[in-house]
């Protein structure tokens, strides 16, 4: 608007502001039309699916099982997670943008691993010391291996 009010052309202004011909010509009729005040009315970009009634809901079912609804599985996947929330909220949203939500969240559908835990208290059972002959040489090596179970 100030731009068009400088005197400068509609090409010149999307040249300058790396808008459509479409913008630069809806806010020119805007300021032309005394309506320039209201340019905080216009909603910015794509209007939000998502809303914090949609959170709690997805944080909540995340840490029930789906069993407790209903389910004959064990887990969640953001696939299930999609299509219930669509059949309980009436909103559509992409198993791409749940896992997105979710880690945000910090959350997750994958259970924790537990595989460190469970090595890590047969590490010292398993382990083998191979040091080498003894020699008139000085350095004396000395390694170490731990067995783990596959």
């Amino acid at each position: 608007m100030l731009l068009a009010d400088a005197g400068e052309s509609q090409t010149q202004i999307c040249e300058t502001l790396g808008c459509s011909q479409e913008t630069a010509r809806y806010w020119i009729a805007m300021a032309q039309a005394g309506l320039a005040h209201n340019w905080g009315d216009r909603p910015m970009g794509r209007p939000k699916t998502v809303n914090e009634q949609y959170l709690a809901r997805l944080k909540e079912l995340v840490s029930h099982s789906p069993r407790e609804y209903g389910y004959p599985f064990q887990r969640w996947t953001a696939q299930w997670l999609s299509k219930h929330l669509l059949k309980e909220l009436g909103i559509k949203v992409s198993a791409c943008h749940i896992n997105r939500l979710l880690k945000e969240m910090g959350l997750s559908t994958k259970p924790k691993n537990n595989t460190t835990e469970k090595y890590s208290s047969h590490q010292q059972d398993s382990s083998i010391t191979i040091g080498d002959l003894p020699s008139s040489a000085n350095p004396s090596f000395l390694w170490q291996l731990s067995l783990m179970k596959t």
